[in-house]
């Protein structure tokens, strides 16, 4: 019930997707009623019945320090960001040969909280700079010593953020596993933990593929809007591996840092930079086109071709495995012209023209440069901010939010939270609002949806959109943004107004009606009717 007796009408469009798909389309509208005051307890719902479960909610002295942190928090300035880059299958070594992982695995430090202050106790000596702390990445399972972790020494990138990279990990032919994972562990220059953080599962292999593969063993094959790497590496030597990456707008070839790039099959009547993204799993002869999935740089669509023996093969038409070599094709070339590949000179990328090859007409004759590997990456990323924590605990495991699920009736809304470590020390906080909330399990916790009065006492004049960021806070006052948000909008209605309103403006219904028809991908809206 509203402050003048009437009720609300509100009901709820939701798209229960990932953040990272836009192209996902909306769920269903689900009707919603919720109360109007923002203290209202969820034990009861719209009948006297309870609701199930142990739900909690921070004393109102403590939320009122709180608040002020969040605040800050939601303004970046104290976010850190670690980001584990990998490649998704990884070779065995055999005996004494070590296969060390290809592409290595990375580490980017990224934001402002790592150039913050030092924590309590510790002190930068004269002339230290970057960050305050070091990293030791290894496989999960093993005994940690020194033999089988690598430190990683963080630099510093024009992009200030901070790179460090494994070189010389691998895993061992005496280790049976078919999946494993990267744990890196940070640690404060003064010694104290930071935290330990997992890579995503990666596939053990022995050697690459050489048969035809097939779409009911979909392991190793490549699909369209999935994230490669592509490395070249002349006669065989570790030491000459070049890595296709973007550096300062250009592609290059880095002997250093490598990028991931989202492979994409693309339409042959769309205009370069405007092709709608295609399913399906990515096929020799098809035509690609390869987005950096840091800074969207693109280069234009190119057909892939598979290699054999130093020759691109023209007539291949199979499905893509990890780790096969293959070439890149400049499409627009003379009828009868073998074509122009993607190549590398040292570390710039050119076009090679390649020759016909004398004995098959279906082949063309490459150069080494003109040769790539490729294989699918992974990557994961943490977020957490530690500028109003009050204790030293690490601060993993950090939670990962992957979807958000809208349900609920009577007087009362939830939302439900899917995602990764999840504990019962978490809160969930709709801006700088905590919400009730209940732990379900690793993998779920649920929320009452705050009322949309806790945001403003001009609420009920509401008339444009109000945005909130979903976040998460331990009980230590640890903080963890998410890249999802929650969107309360007004919905259109002709009914008057309550005794004493403002008029609306000539133009405020029509305004109404277009926020009402549009729908912003990756938000959940909750549409309140005035």
């Amino acid at each position: 019930m509203s402050p003048e007796g009437g009720e609300w009408g509100p009901s709820v469009a939701m798209d229960p997707v990932r953040a990272t798909d836009p192209s996902a389309p909306p769920g269903p509208l689900t009707h919603l009623s919720l109360p109007d005051s923002s203290e209202a307890r969820p034990q009861s719902g719209a009948h006297g019945r309870s609701l199930p479960g142990n739900w909690t909610r921070s004393s109102p002295e403590r939320v009122m320090v709180l608040r002020e942190g969040v605040r800050q928090c939601l303004q970046q300035q104290g976010a850190q960001t670690v980001r584990i880059l990998h490649a998704k299958v990884a070779q065995k070594s055999y005996g004494n040969e070590k296969r060390f992982f290809c592409p290595p695995p990375c580490v980017y430090l990224a934001g402002p909280g790592w150039r913050v202050k030092p924590v309590q106790g510790q002190a930068h000596q004269a002339g230290e700079t970057g960050p305050t702390v070091c990293g030791y990445m290894g496989l999960d399972g093993t005994s940690g010593s020194a033999a089988e972790t690598q430190k990683l020494n963080f630099e510093e990138q024009p992009d200030s953020r901070e790179f460090g990279c494994a070189k010389t990990l691998y895993i061992s032919d005496a280790d049976k596993r078919k999946h494993f994972r990267l744990v890196l562990r940070l640690v404060h220059r003064g010694g104290r933990e930071l935290g330990t953080f997992h890579s995503r599962l990666i596939k053990v292999i022995s050697k690459p593929s050489q048969k035809k593969q097939s779409l009911k063993n979909t392991d190793l094959c490549i699909s369209s809007g999935s994230k490669v790497s592509l490395f070249n590496r002349l006669r065989s030597q570790t030491v000459s591996t070049r890595y296709l990456s973007v550096e300062d707008g250009a592609f290059v070839a880095s002997a250093r840092q490598w990028a991931a790039f989202t492979l994409h099959l693309a339409d042959e009547h769309c205009s370069q930079g405007d092709f709608p993204p295609r399913e399906g799993y990515v096929r020799y002869g098809s035509l690609v086109q390869l987005v950096c999935t840091v800074t969207g740089i693109t280069l234009p669509p190119m057909i892939i071709r598979k290699v054999a023996k130093q020759c691109a093969l023209l007539d291949v038409d199979e499905p893509i495995s990890q780790l096969h070599k293959c070439a890149f094709q400049f499409p627009g070339d003379p009828p009868g012209g073998v074509g122009t590949y993607l190549c590398l000179a040292t570390d710039k990328v050119v076009q090679f023209q390649a020759s016909p090859c004398p004995k098959e007409a279906n082949r063309a004759l490459l150069n080494d440069s003109s040769c790539w590997t490729i294989i699918g990456t992974e990557a994961v990323e943490f977020s957490f901010s530690t500028s109003m924590a009050w204790t030293r605990e690490p601060v993993t495991p950090v939670p990962l939010l992957s979807t958000l699920e809208l349900s609920g009736g009577g007087d009362v809304a939830t939302l439900e939270l899917h995602g990764e470590n999840f504990h019962s020390g978490l809160k969930v906080w709709f801006g700088d609002v905590e919400a009730e909330t209940m732990y379900r399990s690793p993998r779920s916790l649920v929320c009452v949806v705050p009322d949309i009065a806790a945001f403003g006492s001009d609420w009920r004049w509401l008339r444009t959109p109000i945005t909130v960021p979903v976040s998460l806070v331990r009980a230590d006052g640890l903080f963890y943004p998410s890249a999802f948000s929650f969107t309360y909008t007004p919905e259109y209605s002709a009914r008057p107004g309550p005794p004493g309103a403002p008029e609306p403006a000539p133009d405020a219904d029509a305004l109404l009606e277009s926020i009402h028809h549009e729908f912003t991908r990756t938000n959940f809206h909750l549409f309140i009717q005035t």
